[in-house]
């Protein structure tokens, strides 16, 4: 039973990750390439993307 809730919360993050990136002001290249990580690699996927995914919105310097 453990493991099950821990997939359904991977699964709700990766889902909300997904549409983040998807929603990004992101380049289309890099959202599919995201979203093939986070797809193909679920949890080393979203660690990736919360570490240094596309930031919508924040001003880069």
């Amino acid at each position: 039973m453990g493991y099950s809730i821990l997939g359904l919360i991977i699964l709700i993050a990766d889902i909300y990750a997904i549409y983040q990136v998807l929603t990004s002001g992101a380049s289309t290249a890099a959202k599919l390439i995201w979203t093939l990580v986070i797809l193909l690699l679920p949890v080393i996927g979203l660690i990736a993307w919360l570490v240094a995914g596309p930031r919508g919105g924040a001003a880069r310097i």
